[in-house]
């Protein structure tokens, strides 16, 4: 094997890990969809959450799969197919938390992404379909009991580097590249809600399903009802 593939194909798969990231379906699919842009409802956050809160459950459900595969897809890549090209554990480490920053700081979206929770996890479903699944059903027993998808997220983002950890020897073979990734892209999915912890603490954050017919913060009351486009 030629001695540059492994980095010509290390190279090539961030770059297109990184941009596949950067598609903000949220934004994307409220377009198609006719809806207003989530960037200026709600919580501003463009992912299935807020999109929720323009009335289009089919609308969040579309962004919430092509939000998770944009994050399953590259890991995916990398890991059955990255062999034959020299590629290693560091490697798919590397792409599943570029992929993730993609989302946070999308080049396509002046760098303004969402919060990155369905991108996470279909990164972790890319590193193991086990793991992937216990993080969200995670997510979704606490989402049922308190319906706050934030304490969801957090709860969920603390879970998924202690799950890999316990569980390595039964259900897969931890690697400590992708403990580190793991690590990494639970503390920015923290960083991210930071707004939402303080909310929480105050008992002011908004439930699953509610809506926010205010504007984002730090956007004007607009006069009457938004139009779509």
């Amino acid at each position: 094997m030629n001695a540059l593939l492994p980095i010509f194909a290390t190279v090539l798969a961030t770059v297109v890990a990184y941009l596949i990231g950067s598609l903000s379906f949220a934004v994307i699919v409220s377009r198609a969809f006719g809806l207003s842009d989530p960037r200026t409802y709600g919580s501003g956050n463009p992912g299935a959450t807020n999109v929720l809160r323009s009335g289009s459950k089919k609308a969040a459900a579309v962004t919430l799969l092509l939000d998770a595969l944009k994050g399953l897809v590259p890991v995916a890549l990398v890991k059955y197919a990255g062999p034959q090209f020299g590629l290693e554990e560091g490697t798919l480490a590397l792409v599943a938390i570029v992929a993730f920053v993609g989302h946070l700081f999308p080049v396509f979206f002046q760098f303004k992404g969402g919060k990155g929770v369905a991108t996470a996890l279909g990164v972790l479903l890319g590193i193991s379909g086990w793991l992937g699944l216990l993080v969200l059903l995670t997510w979704l027993a606490v989402a049922l009991t308190t319906r706050y998808s934030s304490l969801s997220a957090l709860i969920g983002s603390i879970a998924a580097p202690v799950l890999y950890v316990l569980l390595s020897g039964s259900l897969w073979n931890a690697e400590k590249p992708l403990l580190l990734a793991i690590i990494a892209m639970s503390a920015l999915l923290l960083w991210r809600h930071a707004e939402n912890i303080g909310r929480l603490l105050k008992g002011q954050e908004s439930k699953i399903g509610s809506k926010k017919d205010q504007p984002a913060a730090g956007k004007p009351a607009a006069k009457g009802k938004a139009k779509k486009h």
